[in-house]
């Protein structure tokens, strides 16, 4: 549909605040890009590399690693929920959307290059663990501007394609990001001084790469999508005055769209789920299943080719079948993968006469676990996306946020929980795969909160009261 023939409620907002010389294909795929770019934090930084390094024998043993990585997290997500209402409150009243990107984009670049100064000793743990989880709280600061912008870009009826596209792009960002770690730090193919391991040198400076990528494929979004305009005038509201205005937005949202409230809630919980599988998944492939580095990179990048596939796929289905039904069959498929990993895990099996390695079961199960994430991610925003009225969907989204990083606290706690209940009961280097049983009882509750919730079709639109 043309865009300047389609009417304005059917019309990307960016069309609507402002014009632009980028084609809307343009706004697209300059927005996929930070996806695309954000992929050396999500998949290098949390998932497959440093994290993966930071819970190594060098800081002190893998579980006690673990366990520390796991507070480290519990306690941002916990910053998160009680910084989040302002980043949101401020998406759309300020008109300052792109800045705040920007700026909080910035900081996550900064504090991931610091991480270059993380050497391999004990002494360090505290720092590099303290490092990763300030990048989380402005990573996700920033994430609540980039899924506003989701509403600017694209129409109702493509809104979970265009979700989808840029889960895949940053997906495939990751595969690119991992290819250039593993041929350049991991398993160079050339000698260099960056391919040294002594002292960590090689994985200090991967954390300079991703950096460094990031912040370049982050630009073109800041450039190609319009601001938008300032909504609400007078003075900024004070850090406490900001939670007032916060609890009575969502009495006015609650009495207009109750599902919209219920959904945030059902939301957070399985949100908070899918992140554990991404950050922890690199630390359970490497702590329980014996995968070297390079296997853990091997597996990350096949894994982001079908985390692609399948956020693709979604995406696809999100606007055919709607986004509950593909969020309710993406949890149970990770939930069935899940319980396959943790029962069967690192022993060796025969399955209809055939030997069934541990590592096998992590190829194959782990796999499973990358197919479901990306759909349930990106389906997520896009089922937010329907629901958020004309012109406030920062203040949604940065609902979004706070309901969703006060609780984010579940997934690493329950992580660090099961690892420390079963760690006097089993085997040294065992109890870290228990930690799976933690992520799997908050993706159940997410979908057991998630199933009495009704789809945005049958909802009605929230609104969002102004200052």
């Amino acid at each position: 549909m043309n865009s300047a023939a389609a009417p304005e409620a059917m019309r990307p907002a960016s069309d609507l605040a402002s014009g632009s010389q980028v084609s809307r294909k343009g706004r697209i795929l300059a927005w996929a890009a930070w996806d695309w770019g954000s992929a050396a934090f999500n998949a290098v930084m949390t998932t497959f590399v440093f994290t993966v390094y930071l819970t190594s024998n060098a800081f002190g043993g893998e579980d006690q690693a673990s366990a520390v990585l796991g507070g480290a997290l519990a306690i941002a997500g916990a910053a998160i929920a009680l910084l989040a209402p302002v980043t949101g409150q401020r998406s759309d009243a300020g008109g300052r959307r792109k800045l705040w990107l920007g700026v909080n984009t910035a900081a996550v670049a900064l504090l991931t290059a610091l991480c270059f100064f993380v050497f391999p000793r004990p002494e360090f743990l505290l720092l590099g663990v303290t490092l990763i989880a300030l990048a989380n709280v402005f990573f996700e600061f920033a994430g609540v501007n980039y899924n506003a912008m989701l509403t600017q870009i694209s129409t109702p009826q493509n809104i979970g394609k265009v979700s989808g596209f840029g889960w895949g792009m940053g997906y495939l960002g990751g595969i690119v990001a991992l290819l250039v770690v593993l041929q350049l730090f991991v398993q160079p193919s050339f000698e260099w001084f960056g391919a040294s391991t002594a002292d960590g040198l090689n994985i200090r400076l991967v954390a300079v790469f991703s950096a460094l990528w990031f912040f370049i494929f982050a630009l073109p979004v800041l450039f190609a999508v319009p601001e938008v305009p300032r909504t609400r005038q007078g003075p900024g509201l004070g850090f406490l005055a900001s939670y007032g205005l916060l609890v009575r937005r969502i009495k006015a949202i609650y009495r207009t769209s109750p599902h919209t409230i219920y959904f945030l809630l059902a939301s957070a919980v399985f949100r908070d789920g899918l992140a554990a599988v991404f950050t922890f998944g690199g630390i359970i492939a490497a702590g329980t299943f014996g995968f070297e580095l390079k296997d853990v990179i091997l597996f990350a990048i096949f894994g982001n080719v079908v985390a692609a596939v399948g956020a693709v796929l979604g995406g696809l289905l999100d606007d055919r079948i709607g986004p509950k039904a593909v969020i309710t069959g993406s949890l149970a498929g990770l939930l069935l993968a899940g319980a396959a990993i943790l029962v069967l895990g690192n022993d060796n099996h025969a399955v209809f006469g055939i030997s069934w390695a541990g590592a096998t079961t992590f190829w194959v199960f782990g796999l499973f676990l990358c197919l479901f994430v990306g759909p349930a991610q990106s389906s997520s925003r896009a089922y937010l996306g329907r629901l958020a009225p004309p012109g406030e969907s920062g203040e949604l989204f940065g609902l979004y946020a706070t309901t969703g990083r006060a609780v984010s606290f579940l997934a690493p706690a329950l992580f660090t929980l099961c690892i420390a209940v079963a760690a006097p009961l089993v085997e040294p280097g065992e109890a870290q795969r228990w930690g799976i049983l933690g992520i799997m009882v908050v993706l159940l509750a997410g979908l057991l909160l998630l199933l009495p919730v009704k789809a945005p079709g049958k909802a009605d639109i929230a609104v969002v009261p102004a200052a």
